[in-house]
């Protein structure tokens, strides 16, 4: 979880801040160039282009299946704009790390939807890709966050470009995402500023995330600040950092999750219940409800769970394998009360099987309850079919 500097109102969503970030100013609106070649014979040419992408987009950008986009810059989108891009495109950014990603901000939204048999693909431009070569896809909108006032339109700004976020509309609308694939993302300024496979600031539940792969990320796979989008069908394979984060009052739902670990990797899950580098000025805490997951470890004595800072939570038919320690809890009888929500029954799990793992529970809390209190229907888990919803879209499933 990262520093973010807070905003009172709306901020002006064309614009980036100067922030410390080393983001560049963007001053243009497009500046796409065309590669044409001569066609033989004199005749009219082909539609052979190649378009450059960087800058805000003031009016809607709909992509053309026949032309191959490169992502030089940020792209941003701006207010009232649509990001459309047909079912089986491949966008490819150049590996310049964090200063190339897309960026849906509030108010703007985004139509990609594609299938199991033509995924939408968001890679590097690279010869040889690998994590970390640009920044990924951001999607910033006006649902609620708790480091803002509880029912306020005040907002906060994202650790990369300054972009708004937050506000008071629960199901805020920021588009529609189906069978889209993000690789090679996660590009970083330093390790408090970096970007996610799909970071989701402040998501509605309006929008829709529904089968979205993100491969080989060098930070987190998706991140959620807040917001009560529900997103489903998730595979997250080889982040080098967390592959589901949650943090700012995220209250959304969860539904089939995959995850698995390579060499390079942190938690499978790392849940905070507020952004603890601010406050917790709602009063609230994260509590997302987590149904049909699997987590494939590494045996390397990690941990697949981690939840803190009060994050609330309801796991239902989880599998985990591979791991020395399972769920690791942690907090404090203040500002962080993570045991009291097991307690409260507003955070548990229910139906899980444990394979190779040593540790079930780990009470890092304050409080004290038993492992009966937190885990019910021990070795009933049949976690996600991922090999039956995934198949012929994602990569790298073991």
């Amino acid at each position: 979880m990262k520093n973010r500097l807070l905003i009172l109102g709306f901020a002006a969503a064309l614009f980036i801040a100067c922030e410390s970030d080393d983001t560049p100013d963007i001053v243009i609106n497009d500046n796409s160039t065309t590669n044409i070649v001569n066609a033989p014979g004199g005749g009219e040419p082909p539609a052979d282009t190649t378009v450059n992408l960087s800058g805000v987009y003031t009016e809607n950008l709909t992509l053309d299946p026949d032309v191959e986009y490169i992502v030089t810059g940020p792209v941003l989108m701006a207010d009232g704009t649509t990001l459309t891009i047909p079912a089986g495109m491949t966008i490819k950014a150049q590996p310049v790390g964090v200063n190339a990603y897309i960026a849906i901000q509030q108010g703007a939204s985004i139509n990609a939807v594609g299938n199991a048999s033509n995924p939408i693909v968001m890679t590097s431009n690279a010869n040889s890709p690998s994590s970390g070569d640009w920044g990924g896809l951001v999607i910033c909108g006006r649902a609620p966050i708790n480091s803002t006032a509880d029912g306020s339109t005040d907002t906060a700004t994202s650790e990369v470009g300054g972009l708004s976020y937050g506000g008071d509309t629960a199901a805020d609308n920021s588009g529609n995402i189906q069978y889209l694939r993000i690789e090679y993302a996660g590009g970083a300024i330093d390790g408090n500023a970096e970007l996610n496979g799909l970071s989701l600031y402040a998501v509605g539940s309006g929008t829709t995330i529904d089968f979205v792969q993100i491969f080989e990320g060098s930070d987190d796979g998706f991140e959620f600040f807040g917001g009560t989008v529900n997103a489903s069908h998730l595979v997250v394979v080889n982040s080098e950092d967390d592959s589901i984060d949650w943090t700012e009052g995220y209250t959304g739902t969860l539904t089939d999750v995959y995850v698995q670990h390579g060499a390079s990797h942190d938690k499978a899950f790392e849940c905070d219940g507020y952004n603890t580098d601010f406050s917790n000025v709602a009063g609230y805490f994260s509590a997302p409800t987590v149904t049909n997951v699997t987590v494939a470890g590494a045996d390397d004595g990690s941990e697949a769970i981690r939840l803190r800072a009060g994050t609330q939570g309801i796991f239902t038919n989880v599998v985990i394998n591979d791991f020395d320690e399972a769920f690791d809890l942690d907090g404090d009888l203040g500002d962080n009360p993570t045991g009291q929500g097991v307690l409260d029954g507003l955070l548990s799990v229910t139906d899980v099987t444990f394979n190779n793992v040593v540790t079930k529970l780990k009470n890092d809390t304050g409080f004290t309850f038993t492992e009966a209190d937190f885990i019910s229907g021990d070795g009933n888990g049949t976690g996600t079919d991922v090999a039956t919803w995934g198949a012929g879209w994602t990569v790298g499933i073991n």
